[in-house]
């Protein structure tokens, strides 16, 4: 599936918002069932929404407890226009090259190479499989 095809849960008109810039903010489950939620870069590709993480976060250790997610993008264009996405993560790679988040960088700062990477930071591509959708705006 290409990133021009239509996902069967993204509702139509909707999947615009999915190849934008803006942040998704990602909210998993803490140990204690507590909400954490943080706004991220992310990718589409089609079928799952992607993005970086350390293996040193909250959040990696939250999704591997739980593999439960909600997503929540903000049309940059129209504040009143949103897509929420309820979901699960199915499936967590390891990025030891970088290609993930230096593609990231270079969608959200145009460089080549994610600058703020520290040695020793183990960084993972979360795959998020949609299940359902909220939506609002035209």
């Amino acid at each position: 599936m290409t990133t021009q095809e239509q996902h069967p849960v993204i509702p139509e008109g909707y999947t615009d918002l999915l190849g934008t810039t803006a942040l998704i903010h990602v909210a998993t489950l803490g140990p204690n069932g507590e909400p954490q939620s943080t706004p991220v870069w992310f990718d589409w590709d089609g079928e799952h929404v992607k993005f970086s993480q350390t293996k040193t976060r909250q959040k990696y250790r939250n999704v591997q407890r739980d593999p439960r997610i909600a997503l929540s993008l903000v049309d940059p264009e129209d504040p009143y226009r949103y897509l929420e996405i309820r979901g699960e993560v199915t499936k967590i790679e390891d990025d030891p090259d970088l290609d993930f988040i230096n593609a990231m960088a270079k969608k959200y700062l145009g460089m080549d190479e994610y600058p703020y990477h520290q040695p020793g930071d183990e960084r993972v591509v979360v795959y998020v499989e949609p299940h359902h959708t909220t939506q609002m705006g035209a």
